[in-house]
């Protein structure tokens, strides 16, 4: 019984398209940060402490996703005895350009974020990055919870 009454209050949850969230365009991310090639580390740096972000995509001047910058990736430029102030984000962030479509189930973005121990994931709707999902983001989806892109 308890089990049928909490299947019921999931689906009445507002944000929760009838049938659940699916795919990862359905989720509206909590991460919409993005870099441009060519900005200064420091300043990326700061954005990423000032935003609570753990990284995000870095962008060219098409706004094409050309890779990932993470608070890892700093911290190893610092590590590396490096001045993020004389450094721009191109030199500090990963070159792999792993994203999903907006058409990608959770599970898929789940275990891809699992296998590459990622903890955002660039999301591309139309060929390009529209915004990251976070682990958080993927788990409030699953469970039903959070607002969807879709309301």
């Amino acid at each position: 019984m308890i089990k049928e009454q909490s299947k019921v209050s999931m689906q009445r949850l507002p944000g929760v398209p009838a049938g659940g969230i699916r795919t990862v365009g359905q989720i509206r991310g909590t991460n919409n940060l993005t870099f441009h090639a060519g900005q200064n580390g420091m300043a990326v740096a700061i954005e990423l402490l000032s935003s609570h972000t753990p990284g995000a995509p870095v962008l060219d001047d098409q706004n094409e996703f050309i890779g990932f910058v993470s608070e890892f990736d700093v911290l190893r430029a610092l590590e590396a005895g490096k001045d993020l102030a004389e450094m721009t984000v191109d030199q500090i962030m990963a070159q792999d350009r792993i994203a999903v479509m907006s058409e990608t189930t959770i599970e898929e973005a789940v275990k891809l974020m699992e296998e590459k121990r990622l903890l955002n994931l660039p999301v591309k709707k139309n060929g390009k990055v529209a915004y990251s999902v976070t682990r958080h983001d993927l788990l409030r989806a699953w469970i039903g919870l959070g607002t969807s892109g879709e309301d």
